[in-house]
């Protein structure tokens, strides 16, 4: 199959870095029912967010795509530091280089990358066919927590190939952050089966005409039977559905993840880079 080509520009990237911080913000939301820490507030075209200790939604997203004034910056960190947090800024290739040489100065040190790839939803998507022998459905609410176990079993069970993330997580921390990421309006739960024994999940979520293709996780036992791709194929097709414009998703570079987007015409669109400072970091009186 041959696609539309795709080109991601600055204003492409805004774009899809406002919907990524879109559902940070609606998943710290979801967090601040059971907590009273909490935090998401708008910095620089983006926002910071804290939902809890040793979160994956505890960062500095979408800066680069608007003015930033560095005493906002610094009260940003303060709140995260309050929280015993170190402060991760996620930033995109495509970002203002100012932001960059900002952060550098002010003591962040580069930690990791993350690829964000992207396609468009095309009218054959709807009719995708699943690899032989894997079966996908939605999950249904009464098996969230089945669905949770197997998303981060799976999560924390990598398969070795491609760049390791610098980030380590709790299971039990990893779940409970799950679970607000997906209790938020519009996600879309799928679990897949081989066999008829659970073998993987995934999620998705549409927000400005963008599908975002989020937890995915195959159990390491399911892995190499078309799982992935089952999952990739079963939400383009909701996408198609739906009248999505573009499908996005995130893996580590040269990951098997990577591999499967790509072999269904995905496309790296630009990096994140993952820079990091430290509870022990000082900020220098001139940034």
């Amino acid at each position: 199959m041959s696609f539309p080509s795709l080109f991601c520009d600055v204003s492409f990237a805004a774009r899809i870095e406002r919907a990524d911080c879109q559902l940070v913000a609606d998943a710290v939301a979801v967090a601040a029912r059971r907590r009273d820490d909490t935090l998401a507030a708008p910095l620089g075209g983006g926002l910071v967010a804290y939902a809890e200790p040793g979160s994956p939604l505890n960062k500095i997203a979408g800066l680069g795509f608007a003015p930033l004034r560095l005493d906002e910056l610094a009260a940003a960190e303060d709140r995260l530091r309050v929280r015993g947090c170190p402060v991760q800024v996620e930033l995109s290739s495509l970002a203002d280089p100012v932001v960059g040489q900002a952060l550098t100065r002010r003591g962040y040190v580069l930690m990791g990358v993350e690829q964000v790839l992207g396609r468009p939803i095309t009218e054959a998507d709807a009719e995708g066919s699943l690899p032989e022998g894997v079966t996908v459905a939605e999950s249904p609410p009464a098996d969230i927590e089945g669905w949770l176990y197997t998303l981060t079993t799976g999560f924390l069970s990598p398969d070795g190939q491609g760049v390791p993330s610098h980030e380590t997580f709790e299971q039990e921390t990893l779940t409970r952050s799950m679970r607000d990421f997906v209790r938020t309006d519009g996600m879309i739960r799928l679990s897949a089966t081989v066999g008829g024994q659970t073998a993987g999940g995934a999620s998705m979520r549409l927000t400005d005409g963008i599908a975002q293709l989020c937890g995915a996780a195959t159990l390491p036992a399911a892995r190499r039977q078309g799982v992935q791709t089952a999952l990739l194929t079963a939400r383009l097709a909701l996408a198609a559905q739906a009248g999505a414009e573009l499908a996005v998703i995130t893996t580590m570079p040269g990951s098997r993840s990577a591999h499967n987007a790509q072999r269904r015409g995905f496309v790296p669109l630009y990096v994140r880079m993952m820079l990091v400072r430290t509870l022990s970091d000082a900020a220098p009186e001139a940034a």
